[in-house]
């Protein structure tokens, strides 16, 4: 009987290749340590890293309402923007003596490029600014500028002074953690010295509040060193401001009366505290109090001790009804950055300093996590690829058998 020869094609080499060593086997681990590692790597994120351009521009037109700066700045500015090539949408809000154009290009456009065209066609039409406009500032606004953990204290006898001045120090503290971009405070009444002044006194040393007001900020203004010889001798002077206190402040010297000089606090009151309140951020507890808290989520207080028992957590009718001052610590993370890790690492360290420099009578409450988000969110998608695999096997297994489900049940898991 003649010998069947088999085909000599480019396929059955290949196929043969594969049958006669171990190279399969090699790159079936390959494929598996590849997407391991992959799926690692990968940032896991709450926001999409979609490329957006957008930004915000700050015009200042002050001693205008907010009628005129419509008219006279913001839709000229909204027409002219609009003819930038890439731009889709151009918003803006005009308010007294300022308005505020957004402007977004359409998705996909290169950021950088869209970014200059947008800088470059605000320097081109400079002629057609309104005389008035004392300023613009462009801000672009990216993804990453939301934050990924937010925190509220509370406490502290509910003084929104102390509050502010606790969370700058915890400000400080939490933006050197690695791969966080900004960390910034919200609410609260920063401190001011604030400066009264009394028209009988400055009228007694016949002095003006301009007079006062261009002395106080002279005296505020540090300069740079300046090098003089004298006596074959060399100088170097440096005039820094001292302004540390509301005695500092009261002992600066304003003018001259019947050569005597004049102390700021000789015409005026001065005092050191808050400033008055712009905004207000309070914190109260709903009904969902008395669930109990998985640590790092929402509502988990930091170093407080969470009890498991809904007896434990129930919280009285008072405490459900009633929000109290407090202040929002706001972080975000760098572009790229893993939300996941960022967000335990910040809550790590927020848990270090809770201990450290804190004080007892301050609660320091997690607002929002993107990471566990984020890592739930993942964690649910390879959750329903195992499910979609197993399916798949066992429909091949009813349906071709179990060896043709045995290659498909090695094959997509290494695919996947």
């Amino acid at each position: 009987k003649p010998v069947a020869h088999e085909p000599n094609d480019p396929l059955t080499a290949i196929v043969r290749i594969f049958l006669e060593s171990n190279l399969s086997i090699i790159l079936i681990i390959l494929s598996l340590i590849v997407g391991f590692a992959a799926l690692w790597i990968t940032p896991r994120e709450e926001d999409p890293q979609i490329v957006v351009p957008l930004a915000d521009i700050y015009v200042d037109f002050p001693g205008h309402t907010a009628a005129e700066v419509e008219q006279l700045v913001s839709s000229p500015l909204e027409r002219m923007l609009y003819q930038i090539d890439g731009v889709e949408y151009v918003y803006s809000m005009s308010r007294d003596d300022r308005a505020i154009i957004t402007v977004r290009f359409y998705v996909g456009q290169d950021r950088e490029r869209s970014l200059v065209k947008l800088f470059k066609t605000m320097n081109e039409n400079l002629a057609s600014i309104p005389t008035g406009v004392s300023g613009w500032v462009m801000k672009p606004v990216e993804i990453d500028d939301v934050p990924v953990v937010t925190f509220a204290i509370t406490g502290a006898d509910n003084n929104s002074f102390a509050l502010r001045r606790i969370g700058e120090e915890l400000v400080e503290r939490l933006a050197v953690v690695p791969k966080v971009s900004r960390a910034f405070l919200i609410g609260g009444q920063a401190r001011t010295i604030t400066v009264e002044m009394d028209p009988d006194r400055l009228l007694a040393h016949k002095m003006g509040i301009i007079e006062v007001r261009n002395a106080v900020s002279m005296s505020n203004v540090a300069s740079s060193a300046v090098l003089f010889s004298r006596l074959d001798r060399e100088f170097q002077v440096a005039v820094q401001p001292h302004l540390y206190s509301a005695a500092h402040v009261g002992d600066l010297v304003v003018g001259v009366y019947e050569d005597r000089p004049v102390f700021l606090k000789d015409v005026a009151n001065v005092s050191d505290g808050s400033e008055e309140a712009t905004n207000y951020v309070r914190h109260g507890w709903g009904a969902a109090q008395q669930f109990e808290k998985h640590e790092s989520t929402p509502g988990w207080s930091i170093g407080a001790s969470h009890p498991g028992t809904e007896e434990e957590h129930e919280p009285s009718n008072a405490s459900l009804q009633e929000s109290l001052p407090a202040v929002t610590v706001a972080i975000s993370k760098q572009k790229g950055a893993n939300a996941v890790h960022v967000a335990e690492s910040v809550i790590q360290e927020a848990n270090r300093l809770k201990k450290e420099i804190l004080p007892d009578d301050v609660q320091l409450i997690v607002t929002r996590n993107n990471g566990i988000v984020a890592d739930d969110k993942v964690n649910e998608l390879i959750e329903a690829l195992g499910v979609a695999i197993v399916i798949v096997v066992l429909l091949l297994t009813f349906g071709l058998g179990w060896r043709e489900a045995l290659i498909v049940s090695i094959a997509v898991p290494v695919v996947f």
